[in-house]
C-alpha cells in the first residue's frame, strides 16, 4: 500500500508539473485522468507541441483531457463521473471554478512554489529572487475560489543560492514540490492533516511578469538591478536601449563604487560594460545580446560596438 488516495485526478501543464506527476507514479499512484492545457504552436514552424505533462501521461497509459476551459457543465459532469477522491493541481494554468472545487471528496490540493502567504500569484519564483528573499520553498494548500488564498497543509523551505536565476531555481522547487505533494496526499488519506488558514496581513502578490517590466532603470540600486536580471532569466528578459536598439542583458554582476561624479546610467571605464547605478555602485553587464545577434560577453560586443565611458544609457 502506498498510502495515497485511490482515485486521483492530476491537473498540470509545464515541466514543473510533470515532475509532480512523475513522483506520484513512482509512489505507486496512477491518476484516473490527467487534465492539461491544449497543445500550442511552438518553434519557427509553429507546429503544435504537447505539454510535458501530456507526454508523460500518454507514455504512462493515463487518460488525457485538454478542455479549453473548465467552466462548462460538460467538464463538471465529466469530473463527477470520474469520482475522484482528490484533484492534485500543479501549475495547471487555469483557475478552478467553484463547481470543480466541490467535486472531489478530499478537495483540490495545489502545489505552490513559495512559502505562502508570501508571493501569491503566477510568478512566485521570479518574485522571490527579485525581492531579494534569502529563503523560499513550496506549499500545499486546499484550493478555494481566491488566488492562492486557501489554507495551507504543509510547507518546506530551501535557501535561495547566491546567483540563482528563475531558470536554475525552478527545477529545485519542482522536485521539492513533488515530494511535498506525495506527503500531503498520504497524510490526507490517513485523515490526520489539517489545513491552517493563511495570515492575510503577510500576503504579497506575485503576478505574471510582463516584457515591458524588463527595462533596466539605472536610477535604482545595483543590487536590485542584479536581482531583476536573475529574476527575469530565462523569461521575459531584461534590456536597455541605446542608439535606437534594444539590447538584452542576460547576466550581470555587482562591481565597485563608481566615480564620485558619475551619474546613474553613465557607462564606467573598463573592458566590460559597467554602468553606474542609483546607489553609486557599478553594475557590470556580463552577457548581452544586440538585436538580431547572438549573446556574447559585453567585452566582446564592445570591440565591434563601442560604448565609450561617460555614455548615458537611458532607462
Amino acid at each position: 500500500m502506498n498510502g495515497l488516495p485511490e482515485r486521483i485526478i492530476f491537473m498540470g501543464t509545464p515541466e514543473f508539473a510533470r515532475v509532480s506527476l512523475e513522483a506520484l507514479l513512482k509512489a505507486g499512484a496512477k491518476p484516473v485522468a490527467v487534465f492539461t492545457q491544449p497543445d500550442k504552436p511552438a518553434g519557427r514552424k509553429r507546429a503544435l507541441q504537447a505539454p510535458p505533462v501530456k507526454e508523460l501521461a500518454l507514455a504512462s497509459g493515463i487518460d488525457v483531457r485538454q478542455p479549453p476551459t473548465l467552466r462548462t457543465p460538460e467538464v463538471t459532469s465529466l469530473l463527477k463521473s470520474l469520482a475522484p477522491d482528490v484533484v492534485a493541481v500543479v501549475a495547471y494554468g487555469k483557475i478552478l471554478p467553484k463547481a470543480v472545487l466541490q467535486v472531489p471528496r478530499l478537495g483540490c490540493v495545489n502545489v505552490h512554489a513559495s512559502l505562502l502567504p508570501r508571493h501569491r500569484g503566477a510568478a512566485p519564483i521570479a518574485h522571490a529572487i527579485w525581492a531579494g528573499d534569502e529563503t523560499t520553498g513550496v506549499a500545499t494548500m486546499r484550493m478555494e475560489e481566491g488566488l492562492d488564498t486557501g489554507p495551507v497543509y504543509q510547507m518546506r523551505a530551501t535557501p535561495i543560492p547566491p546567483g540563482a536565476t528563475t531558470g536554475s531555481l525552478t527545477p529545485v522547487l519542482a522536485s521539492l514540490g513533488a515530494d511535498l505533494l506525495v506527503s500531503t496526499l498520504q497524510a490526507l488519506q490517513a485523515g490526520h492533516l489539517e489545513a491552517i488558514p493563511q495570515d492575510e496581513a503577510l500576503a504579497t502578490p506575485a503576478p505574471r511578469l510582463k516584457p515591458e517590466e524588463g527595462r533596466l532603470d539605472f536610477a535604482r540600486s545595483a543590487a536590485s538591478l542584479g536581482r531583476q536580471v536573475r529574476a527575469f532569466d530565462p523569461w521575459p528578459g531584461t534590456y536597455f536601449e541605446l542608439r535606437g536598439e534594444r539590447i538584452k542583458v542576460l547576466s550581470a554582476a555587482l562591481g565597485p563604487a563608481a566615480s564620485p561624479d558619475a551619474e546613474p546610467g553613465e557607462v564606467a571605464a573598463g573592458p566590460s560594460l559597467g554602468v553606474t547605478c542609483g546607489d553609486g555602485r557599478v553594475l557590470y553587464l556580463g552577457q548581452i545580446q544586440r538585436e538580431g545577434r547572438r549573446p556574447l560577453p559585453s567585452a566582446e560586443v564592445l570591440r565591434g560596438f563601442p560604448i565609450p565611458p561617460g555614455t548615458k544609457l537611458q532607462a
